[in-house]
C-alpha cells in the first residue's frame, strides 16, 4: 500500500500596497482619522497626508484587506465629506509596521475642495450645556462634524495655518485632542476651548464712549438681558455680522426697521426650535429637514391663515414681515446663537429674533470687527463680537419649498463653496453674474464653484467684496480662468469688470435669459445636443433689440437661441421710478390696452393728479419710456391695478404681495384670465385682455384676492399654450423655468402641473437660485460652447 500524498503547501498571499487618491470635500470633515480608524480596523500599515489635490493615502496589508479598505473608502466616509473621485494605483510593497497620518503636504495644483461652514452638532451642543464639560457654555465649540470652515479658510491645504485660527495657539488639552486620532477633534483646525481662545466681547456705549466687556459668564446672559428690554445687537456669527432685536416687541422691530431704511421688506427670525414657529407657519417634512440640517438656511414657511397662540407660544410682531405670506424662519447654528436663545434652565429671554444682515442698507454684510463698530454704530445699541476673523463674508443663505422639493432662493452660507457637476467637461473660465444678487461662477473640467453671495453691485463696496471672493474662490479651486463670460447688458458693472480685468482673455457677452435657461439646464445635466422651451421670466434683461426683456418663451440650448415668444411690449415710464411705483406700470398697461384711467381704479386714486398728467404727456410723446416685455413688471402692474401693492419699498415688494392675496381667493373660483395670442413668431402674447377683465372683476365688486389668483391662473395658462405651440411647431418636448418670477411658489406650481399633465418635462430650480444668483452658471455653460480657446 502507497504512503498518502503530501498535503499541498498553502500558498501565502503576498503584501499588496495601493496609493489612493480621494478628491471631493475631504479636508476639515474628519476624512484622515476614518481613514487611520479604517485601515487600522483591516491591520493595513501605510500612512495618510492632506495634499493639494485631496488625500493620499498608502495602504499595505493582504489583497483581501486591501480590496475592502478601497471598497469602503467612499461608502462609510464621515457625514460632512463629499467624495467625487476615488484612483487608485499600484505600488511595490514597502513594508511598515503601522499605519500612521503624515503632515500635510503643500505645492502643486490645488484639486481639493473646501467644506462649508455647518451648523454645530449634536455632541457639542451637548458638550455646550454640560456643566461638568470643559467646554461647558464655551461660544466656540466645534469638531470635525460642525463649525466654520469656508469663511475662516486662507488657503489649502486646508490646515490650521491656513485658517484664521492661525493666530490662536492651542492650549496642552486642545492640542492632545486634535493630534488624537481617535478623537473628533482630530485635526479639526478651529478646535477651542476657554483657555485658548477665541474670545466673545460685549460692547456697549459707555458715558465717556464705549465700555467693553472682555469676559466673564454672564456676559450673554447680559447680552439677552439688553434684548430682552428692546436693544438691537450687532452679533458677529460666521460670515458676517447680523443685527438682532426681539421678534416679539414690535417696538424694537419698528426702530430697528427705521434705523435700518428697511421699509417694508420682511426681517428672518431665529427659533430655538421648530417647535416655537409651528403654530405661525406650515411645516411640512421637508421644510422640517432643512430647518433642522446642518446646512440652517433661513427657510420660507408659508403662514397659516389663522395662527392660534397656544400659551407661552411666541407671537412676531407684526412688522417682521408685513405683507408677505411667508415667514422666513432659521434655527440656531453657532454656539454664540445657542447661546443667546437659551440653553435648558436659563432665565427666560427672547426666544423668537429678528436676524438680518449687519449692513447698511445696498452695502455688503460687514465682517470686519473695527468697521461693524463704525458702519453699524447708528444701528446697533451694542456689539456681541468676537476677535476670531472672518476671511470670507458669507451670507445666509435662503430656501423655501415648492411641491416638496427645496427651492435655494439665495445660495451662499452652507452651500458655498460645493461644486455643481457639470454635464459637459469646459475649459478653465470665469462668469461674473449679473448685477443684482451678484454670484459669480468659476468652472474648469466638470465642475462649476458658484460664489456664495455677494450682492447689489451698485455699491463701491460691494465691487471691492466682488473682486476679494473671485481671489478667494481662485485660489482654493486652483481654477485659473482663460476666459471671462458676462451680461450683455452694456450698463452692467459686472460686464464692465470682466473688460477691465480681461488681461488678453477672450470676454463673452451672453443675453440674459439666454443665460437664466442654460442654467437650469446644467443643473439637470442636460448636454445641450437637444434644445429645451426656455420660459424666462423676470422683472428686466438687457434684450437684443435694445428693450427690456422679461417674458420670454426662448427655444435653446447651450450655443444659441431663438425668440419664440414673448409679452407684447409696453412702454416702462420713466425706468426704475416705474419699479419703485407699481402704479406707473399699471397706467401704462390700461393705455396700451386702450382703456381710460378712470378715477375709480385703485392705480389712479394712487397716482397725484400732477404726476397723472406728467405721466400723460411722457407717455403721449414717448419720452423716457423704453419698451418692455416683463412679466415682473406685469406682476407689478396687476398688483397696484388690483389696490394691492402701489409704491415698491423692496425689489418684488408688488409681486409677493400679490401672491399673497391670491392665496386668500375663494376654493371654488377657477376663472383664469386669457391672453390674446398672435401668429407667427415671435408669437406675441398680449396682455390687453387680461387688463381689461380686471377692471371688468374690480367694477362688478370681486376682491383684490380674487383678482390676483384668477392672474396667477391666467399666467400659468399663458405658459402651457405658448409650450404647447412650441412642441406643435419645433417638436420639443422640455420646458425649463427660470428667472426670478418664478420664486413664486404659486405660480410654478401650477405652470409645472400644466406642462406635466400635457406629457412635458419640466426643469426647475433647486440648487441653484432661479433668479440672477444662478445667472453666472448659464453664463459659463454658453460661454463654452460659443469661445474659441483662448
Amino acid at each position: 500500500m502507497s504512503a498518502p500524498p503530501r498535503p499541498a503547501a498553502v500558498a501565502q498571499d503576498p503584501p499588496h500596497r495601493r496609493r489612493v487618491l480621494v478628491r471631493g470635500v475631504v479636508q476639515g470633515v474628519g476624512f484622515r482619522p476614518y481613514v487611520y480608524g479604517l485601515a487600522t480596523e483591516l491591520a493595513l500599515v501605510g500612512h495618510v497626508t492632506n495634499t493639494p489635490e485631496g488625500v493620499v493615502a498608502e495602504v499595505e496589508g493582504s489583497g483581501a484587506a486591501v480590496a475592502r479598505f478601497c471598497d469602503r473608502l467612499a461608502v462609510q466616509a464621515p457625514p460632512l465629506a463629499r467624495v467625487e473621485s476615488v484612483d487608485h494605483q499600484e505600488l511595490p510593497a514597502a513594508g511598515g509596521e503601522a499605519f500612521i497620518i503624515l503632515a500635510s503636504r503643500s505645492g502643486g495644483p490645488v484639486r481639493t475642495l473646501v467644506s462649508p461652514d455647518t451648523a454645530t452638532c449634536a455632541d457639542c451642543l451637548a458638550e455646550l450645556a454640560d456643566p461638568a464639560d470643559r467646554r461647558h457654555r464655551h461660544p466656540f465649540v466645534n469638531c470635525t462634524h460642525c463649525g466654520p470652515r469656508f469663511t475662516i479658510v486662507t488657503g489649502v491645504p486646508y490646515d490650521r495655518a491656513n485658517t484664521t485660527m492661525a493666530a490662536f495657539p492651542m492650549c496642552p488639552d486642545c492640542a492632545r485632542e486634535y493630534a488624537d486620532p481617535t478623537d473628533r477633534r482630530f485635526h479639526a483646525q478651529p478646535v477651542a476651548c476657554p483657555s485658548c481662545g477665541p474670545r466673545l466681547r460685549l460692547i456697549v456705549p459707555g458715558p465717556a464712549g464705549r465700555a467693553e466687556r472682555t469676559s466673564g459668564p454672564d456676559l450673554v446672559t447680559e447680552a439677552r438681558t439688553m434684548l430682552a428690554r428692546g436693544a438691537i445687537l450687532a452679533v458677529k456669527g460666521l460670515g458676517g455680522y447680523h443685527l438682532a432685536c426681539d421678534a416679539t416687541n414690535a417696538g424694537a422691530v419698528a426702530l430697528l426697521r427705521r434705523r435700518k431704511a428697511r421699509g417694508d421688506k420682511p426681517f428672518a427670525v431665529m427659533a430655538r426650535a421648530a417647535s416655537d414657529v409651528e403654530h405661525l407657519v406650515r411645516l411640512g417634512p421637508e421644510e422640517r429637514r432643512l430647518l433642522e440640517g446642518p446646512v440652517r438656511p433661513v427657510v420660507l414657511l408659508r403662514r397659516r391663515p389663522d395662527p392660534s397662540y397656544p400659551e407661552g407660544a411666541p407671537r412676531p410682531a407684526e412688522a417682521v414681515a408685513p405683507g408677505s405670506p411667508d415667514l422666513g424662519v432659521m434655527l440656531p447654528y453657532t454656539p454664540v446663537h445657542h447661546l443667546l436663545l437659551g440653553l435648558p434652565g436659563d432665565p427666560d429671554g427672547p426666544r423668537l429674533l429678528v436676524m438680518t444682515s449687519g449692513n447698511v442698507s445696498g452695502e455688503p454684510i460687514v465682517t470686519d470687527d473695527d468697521e461693524a463698530l463704525e458702519r453699524l454704530a447708528h444701528l446697533a445699541d451694542g456689539w456681541l463680537t468676537h476677535d476670531r476673523p472672518i476671511h470670507v463674508p458669507c451670507d445666509d443663505s435662503v430656501v423655501r419649498v415648492c411641491d416638496a422639493e427645496p427651492l435655494v432662493l439665495r445660495r451662499s452660507r452652507g452651500y458655498a463653496p460645493l461644486p455643481l457637476t457639470l454635464p459637459l467637461p469646459i475649459r478653465p473660465a470665469l462668469a461674473t453674474g449679473g448685477d443684482l444678487k451678484n454670484a459669480f461662477c468659476l468652472g474648469e473640467g466638470r465642475q462649476a464653484w458658484l460664489s456664495a453671495h455677494i450682492g447689489d453691485m451698485d455699491d463701491l463696496a460691494t465691487q471691492g467684496a466682488f473682486e476679494r471672493a473671485v481671489e478667494q474662490l481662485e485660489s482654493i479651486t486652483g481654477v485659473r480662468p482663460r476666459r471671462l463670460a458676462c451680461d450683455r447688458h452694456p450698463g452692467y458693472r459686472s460686464a464692465r469688470w470682466a473688460d477691465r480685468n480681461a488681461a488678453g482673455r477672450t470676454v463673452v457677452r451672453v443675453q440674459h435669459h439666454h443665460a437664466h435657461i442654460a442654467a437650469a439646464m446644467a443643473e439637470h445635466g442636460l448636454d445641450g445636443t437637444r434644445p429645451v422651451i426656455g420660459v424666462a421670466f423676470d422683472g428686466t434683461g438687457h434684450g437684443d433689440d435694445g428693450a427690456v426683456w422679461g417674458g420670454e418663451f426662448l427655444l435653446a440650448d447651450y450655443a444659441g437661441f431663438t425668440r419664440f415668444g414673448h409679452l407684447a411690449y409696453v412702454p416702462l415710464p420713466g425706468g426704475d421710478t416705474a419699479v419703485r411705483r407699481p402704479y406707473r406700470m399699471a397706467l401704462a398697461q390700461l393705455r396700451a390696452a386702450g382703456l381710460d384711467w378712470s378715477g375709480d381704479l385703485p392705480c389712479t386714486a394712487a397716482c397725484r393728479p400732477d404726476e397723472l398728467r406728467l405721466l400723460q404727456r411722457q407717455l403721449e410723446r414717448d419720452l423716457n419710456c423704453v419698451p418692455t416685455s416683463s412679466m415682473g413688471r406685469l406682476f407689478d402692474a396687476v398688483s397696484s391695478l388690483a389696490g394691492v401693492c402701489h409704491r415698491a419699498g423692496y425689489e418684488a415688494q408688488a409681486a409677493v404681495e400679490l401672491e399673497a392675496a391670491a392665496l386668500e381667493a375663494p376654493a371654488d373660483d377657477t376663472i383664469a384670465y386669457a391672453f390674446a395670442l398672435g401668429d407667427g413668431e415671435p408669437v406675441r402674447a398680449d396682455a390687453a385682455p387680461v387688463i381689461a377683465a380686471i377692471v371688468r372683476d374690480l367694477r362688478e365688486g370681486h376682491t383684490a384676492a380674487t383678482v390676483a389668483a384668477r392672474f396667477h391662473r391666467g399666467v400659468a395658462g399663458l405658459v402651457h399654450a405658448l409650450c404647447r405651440r412650441a412642441r406643435e411647431r419645433h417638436g420639443l418636448d422640455t420646458a425649463a423655468l427660470t428667472g426670478g418670477v418664478f420664486a413664486n411658489t404659486l405660480l410654478s406650481s401650477a405652470c409645472a402641473a400644466a406642462l406635466r399633465q400635457d406629457g412635458f418635462t419640466v426643469l426647475r430650480h433647486r440648487l441653484v437660485p432661479p433668479g440672477d444668483g444662478g445667472l453666472a452658471l448659464g453664463q459659463l455653460m454658453v460661454a463654452a460652447r460659443t469661445t474659441p480657446d483662448g
